[in-house]
């Protein structure tokens, strides 16, 4: 059809590459990752170059799929910036099932190092690092016209990946993402995830799916704590009633006490340290359907109920904290909607990873740049920089500009 003819990128697309001078000894150390095998040194792309291309796509709207990243390649401004030759479609497809995606986590890791917090959420009340934890449904951008024939028992489509965020509240930034199919259920289920990645010194700030006492023992097992939203319909035990102040109540807490919980399971499957129960007032809310008017998400009504094994923090600071789980619903839509993720441009699980590890290290970047967490604003901006609209001293006058605002 004439109005989705695709657009060829050209030279004059692809501007503001200096940027990548800055960009690319981050990942020098991944150029002979894949080339093991490769007694002959035939290879032409390397991992550092592919990762360089997937950052291309991220911060430039006329890169838009993987065919449009083959096009950039073969322009002499970008194998120059990059030091890559031309790549053929197949061999762009083809390295993301070679490299490692897990060496992008050492990145990542560095740089997180570099973040400094944005924000004191937890007010000085807290030594351990918030980190809100969720997960969010990705479609693969290749294999949609064939999704539409590929069908569950359920009849929903096959084409679809979870993302298992932790995104650090503080520093507002993702610093760790676990790819899987997209059920949630068995080894995909974000609980299941969640428990192969716990760290020590976090505190997990979680929404209902992750009401189980096993995974709170877990937390508090390891030195970590958390703070949970439960069912409505949660059954428990008043120990002991705290008494609230005129701020809490102000704050439309309605109930601050110690509780005991899962008595009517196992005994080896009950919750094994202290667990306190905080009240939140909050507007009601009935589940109507996708189409039928409201939200989609489970009734409430009108309590918000979060547990958690922090006894001795502030009521306030508690509700405050959960208010800040909503910032990793953010990021995905960030992560969806800004950044270009709302499709894939791979089908391997490797390929996927590597993307959305990019997606992570360009949100880290715009962070370090700015001081600032990333936004819409600063995105378009580099965006229009490496779309030539922009030169680089605009960019650096928007970077000091924010670097300046409180």
């Amino acid at each position: 059809m004439a109005g989705n003819k695709r657009q060829e990128v050209r030279e004059r697309d692809i501007e503001g590459l200096r940027l990548f001078d800055k960009l690319m000894p981050l990942l020098d150390r991944l150029h002979d990752v894949g080339c093991e095998r490769d007694t002959a040194g035939n290879r032409t792309l390397h991992f550092d170059q592919y990762c360089g291309l997937v950052l291309l796509y991220l911060f430039n709207p006329v890169v838009s799929s993987l065919r449009a990243i083959g096009q950039a390649n073969e322009l002499k401004n970008v194998q120059r910036k990059l030091g890559c030759q031309r790549a053929s479609l197949g061999s762009l497809s083809e390295a993301a099932t070679v490299f490692d995606p897990e060496l992008l986590r050492e990145i990542i890791g560095e740089l997180a190092d570099q973040l400094k917090p944005i924000k004191n959420v937890g007010q000085g009340h807290l030594d351990h690092i918030l980190t809100a934890v969720d997960g969010s449904v990705v479609q693969t951008l290749s294999s949609i016209t064939e999704a539409m024939y590929l069908r569950n028992q359920h009849g929903q489509p096959k084409s679809a990946w979870r993302l298992h965020a932790h995104f650090d509240i503080d520093r507002h930034v993702p610093t760790r993402v676990d790819v899987t199919h997209g059920k949630n259920s068995g080894k995909t289920d974000e609980k299941y995830v969640l428990r192969k990645s716990l760290a020590k010194d976090h505190c997990y700030v979680m929404d209902r799916w992750y009401f189980e006492y096993l995974l709170w023992n877990e937390i508090n097992a390891i030195g970590s704590s958390y703070v949970c939203r439960v069912r409505d319909n949660c059954k428990y035990e008043v120990i002991e009633e705290r008494p609230l102040s005129d701020a809490a109540r102000e704050a439309g807490i309605l109930f601050d006490g110690m509780v005991r919980m899962g008595e009517a399971s196992k005994a080896d499957a009950r919750p094994d340290h202290p667990l306190r129960l905080i009240q939140i007032e909050t507007n009601p809310h009935t589940r109507r359907g996708k189409y039928a008017g409201g939200g989609t998400g489970p009734s409430s009504d009108g309590i918000l109920r979060i547990v958690t094994n922090l006894v001795d923090v502030p009521v306030e600071i508690l509700s405050d904290i959960y208010t800040h789980r909503w910032t990793v619903e953010i990021f995905f839509r960030f992560f969806k909607h800004v950044l270009g993720c709302r499709h894939l441009i791979s089908r391997s699980r490797s390929g996927i990873e590597i993307q959305t590890y990019m997606a992570i290290i360009a949100c880290m970047l715009i962070s370090l740049w700015t001081g600032k967490k990333p936004t819409l604003r600063t995105y378009e901006m580099i965006s229009y920089y490496f779309s030539g609209l922009a030169d680089e001293e605009e960019l650096l006058a928007h970077i000091e500009k924010l670097k300046s605002q409180s």
